[in-house]
């Protein structure tokens, strides 16, 4: 198994942890300290070395951070994660807060006195937050200041930096060779007037290089940093064995360093040197200013090459997720067969035990490198916690009537897959059929969309949303995120989201995921992958106006117990009998007797 089930919150571990952390604060002249779930990377996923958030607090989620104060600790998280923080969090300790509504800055205000000094560590917050925190401060009084965060000294167990072996990822799936690469990020530098480029994200780097790594659990990136400079020469700040197995593929263009001597090296720039403000450390940009250098903010160079990926990319997407979507099917087929057993008196079934179950399907394709991200299942309640995951202590039994959602993926060398699905135990109630149906339209309205050249993810993410706002709900998320290839599953700059101005591009991955969440009650998610693709001309439009769509990546039957065909317009009927049929064409050669006999009946026209 990739995925354990035991419980890393701790949350009789915070009020000790944050009394000490008060302690360490006073000595260091402190009124108060952030402490964020990011590394110095700015990844949405850390290292065990770098889990300070959840050591201090207890909380285990992806996005949120901590604002400790004398008298009050605010654990500030979105949408997804309100229920979680108030399960894994001491709530006499901390005081969960509503975040992006509640800005810190406007809670600082209200919280400390205007000459209050705020620490914060500058290798774990970047220029983008610490501007936008600063200016949020203006006239107060309230001083931020840059120190290295106490949980790093009082961290007794604290985990080593992680040291595992960078591969080769083949020239075959990459697209291009990585010096190609280079050049073509070098030429735009020097297009620019642009001496050198700091890279500080892993999965640029591997991405630019051709290399993977096993650094983070779940995504196959190597830590390090980067200069790339405008003659297409790199120096790469990455322990020299992490890169012992990659023989001669990286080349005389590329200066190998040790990690340490990253902060030295900046030091010495010279010249003019893009930086990203959105993801490169206070740190980094302290000390180029320090130097002399000239910073011209800007876009990391590798952040939309990587995105947009190339055909050969592309075609391997395809493989990956066909081969991801018979697994799913020979797990669906069981499920359905488990979950009739139970609701006629049967053997019980756990949220444990789907997880292991759609694991081995995985793993039974014999080319699983690692599962994308732990398994969501939540059955009942449990589905309505956006990014639930089940341990020995929260497993549930599936119980008939209820629904089960399960959100998973894998990781595999031709790509990364993710993918929803909602399923009735037995049968299900007439108002879960009915929000059921809403989130299917909203995921068909997505998939359906043609839009011109220019236009963002935020000007798509009410197509999603639309059945549900008829209805007067919601959802609290983004509709879609981007993926990379055989990299992290949460990838930028794409999303489908309010809160996206990122123009959509040809070869960006993203996900379509509308949901629907009742708490206490049930969940709904339903999830494919999809990829920005020229739309073919129509007759009678305007020839000069560009426009996109998208191919669906994820074939996959969706529950038709639980789908209210007369709620359907005609065409999101005639789109949803095509991506069955669709589907079982694609997929009865891959599945067994079995599982074919079950896709041929679930993916009958409704």
């Amino acid at each position: 198994m990739f995925q354990s089930f035991t419980s890393t919150a701790s949350p009789d571990q915070g009020p000790p942890r944050l009394a000490a952390f008060r302690r360490a604060l006073a000595e260091d002249g402190l009124d108060g300290f952030i402490v964020p779930r990011a590394d110095a990377h700015q990844g949405e996923y850390v290292a065990g070395h770098d889990d300070r958030l959840a050591w201090l607090t207890g909380f285990t989620g992806s996005a949120g951070f901590a604002i400790v104060l004398p008298e009050i600790a605010g654990v500030f998280v979105d949408g997804r994660y309100r229920l979680q923080a108030r399960a894994q969090c001491d709530a006499e300790a901390y005081t969960p807060v509503d975040w992006p509504e509640t800005r810190p800055a406007d809670w600082l205000k209200d919280q400390v006195a205007d000459e209050a000094q705020i620490g914060f560590d500058p290798w774990l917050h970047t220029v983008q937050e610490i501007e936008t925190l600063r200016a949020g401060l203006a006239g107060t009084g309230i001083t931020l200041v840059e120190s290295p965060s106490p949980v790093d000294r009082l961290w007794e167990d604290q985990p080593p930096p992680p040291m595992a072996p960078a591969t080769v990822y083949p020239a075959d799936l990459a697209g291009k060779p990585q010096d190609e690469k280079r050049r073509d990020l070098a030429a735009g530098l020097a297009k620019a007037g642009e001496d050198a480029a700091v890279l500080t994200q892993p999965d640029g780097i591997c991405w630019l290089l051709n290399i993977r790594g096993g650094d983070i659990p779940r995504v196959p990136v190597a830590h390090g940093f980067a200069v790339l400079h405008a003659d297409a020469t790199l120096d790469l700040f990455m322990a020299p064995e992490k890169l012992a197995g990659l023989g001669n593929h990286l080349g005389s263009g590329i200066r190998i360093h040790e990690p340490d001597s990253f902060g030295p090296a900046l030091a010495k720039l010279s010249g003019k040197v893009r930086l990203d403000k959105s993801s490169v450390p206070v740190a980094v940009h302290a000390a180029l200013v320090s130097a002399g250098a000239e910073v011209a903010f800007g876009r990391e160079p590798c952040l939309l090459p990587k995105a947009c990926k190339s055909e050969t990319e592309i075609a391997a997407a395809r493989g990956a997720h066909s081969r991801d979507a018979a697994a799913v099917v020979e797990f669906l087929a069981w499920l359905e067969k488990a979950t009739d057993r139970l609701a006629a008196g049967g053997e019980a079934l756990t949220e444990i035990d789907v997880v292991k179950k759609l694991e081995a399907c995985r793993a039974a394709t014999g080319a699983l490198r690692d599962i994308s991200f732990d398994t969501i299942c939540g059955a009942g309640p449990n589905g309505a916690i956006m990014h639930y995951r089940v341990t020995e202590e929260t497993n549930r039994p599936l119980k008939a009537g209820e629904l089960v959602l399960v959100d998973s993926g894998g990781q595999y060398l031709d790509g990364t897959t993710d993918i929803t699905r909602t399923m009735a135990v037995g049968s299900a109630g007439a108002e879960e059929k009915t929000c059921y149906t809403r989130v299917l339209r909203g995921l068909i309205a997505i998939s359906m969309a043609r839009f011109p050249k220019g236009v963002a993810g935020r000007d798509l993410d009410a197509l999603a949303r639309m059945p549900l706002w008829q209805a007067g709900q919601d959802f609290n998320h983004g509709t879609g995120h981007g993926v990379g290839q055989y990299l992290s599953v949460h990838e930028g700059p794409q999303r489908i989201s309010r809160a996206s101005t990122e123009v959509l591009q040809p070869g960006m991955i993203l996900s379509n995921e509308p949901g629907y969440y009742r708490d206490g009650s049930f969940g709904i998610r339903l999830e494919n992958l999809i990829v920005v693709q020229e739309a073919p001309a129509l007759a009678g439009g305007d020839a000069e106006r560009g426009m996109f769509d998208f191919e669906t990546l994820t074939y996959v039957p969706f529950d038709r117990r639980m789908i209210l065909a007369d709620m359907l317009t005609p065409p999101e009927r005639a789109w949803l009998n095509a991506y069955h049929a669709e589907t079982c064409d694609r997929l009865a050669p891959l599945v067994s007797r079995g599982a074919a006999a079950w896709l041929e009946r679930v993916t009958e026209p409704l």
